[in-house]
């Protein structure tokens, strides 16, 4: 998080954000943060299990479903992004399948990782500006799992993307998920480019081993 914008003079406001990080399920050492140690907060984030990414689309589709919408099979409630979980949903995704994520507040100065496929959102406000392209693991380019976007303060965030090899089975997996969605998706096209990405990996590593042969076959 490198600038978060605080408007001065608006107290109601700060009281607006205390509430919405509290009622973000937030813990007493990160409130404190912000009311004790004036720490400025551009961020909160919900980060659930990858392996919990299934149970979260059923529980989408049902609300969904109850309010009376469709749920076409060619689009996904999560990678179209048109759901935040808000408290009560949070608490129904809990009661119901025994989900629950972790609730993290992301202030000035803070790194936030999202581990591999995972499902996330955040409450932000403001720009969003990702480092670089072609990795499933970037906060907003919605190659990964995302919820959607709700309001915090005006910040601005650099996205860092990176491909380790623990979690390549992660890209293919989106990458089939992708496959299904419709032509006119933003996320239809191959994004992920996951066969590259090894490919390119592999014959790096190739030549340096080649380029050390002399050196590494020395008893």
């Amino acid at each position: 998080m490198v600038y978060v914008g605080i408007p001065k003079g608006q107290a109601d406001q700060e009281e607006e954000v205390l509430k919405t990080i509290q009622d973000g399920d937030s813990d007493e050492l990160t409130i404190k943060r912000f009311t004790e140690s004036r720490e400025k907060p551009g961020a909160l984030w919900h980060i659930y299990a990858a392996k919990d990414t299934e149970k979260i689309r059923e529980f989408l589709k049902k609300v969904a479903e109850e309010q009376g919408q469709e749920n076409p099979v060619d689009h996904d409630p999560i990678h179209d992004q048109s759901w935040y979980l808000d408290r009560p949903l949070r608490k129904r995704l809990h009661q119901e399948y025994g989900v629950q994520g972790w609730a993290i507040v992301q202030f000035l100065g803070d790194v936030v990782f999202i581990p591999a496929g995972a499902p996330h959102q955040a409450s932000t406000r403001g720009m969003q500006w990702p480092d670089c392209l072609g990795s499933p693991w970037s906060m907003w380019l919605m190659l990964v799992s995302s919820l959607q976007v709700h309001n915090l303060y005006s910040c601005i965030k650099v996205a860092e993307d990176f491909v380790s090899p623990e979690h390549v089975k992660h890209c293919f997996w989106l990458t089939q998920e992708f496959r299904y969605l419709s032509h006119t998706h933003t996320n239809h096209e191959d994004k992920l480019q996951v066969k590259n990405v090894i490919y390119h990996a592999v014959k790096d590593a190739v030549g340096i081993l080649r380029a050390n042969e002399s050196s590494l076959s020395r008893p």
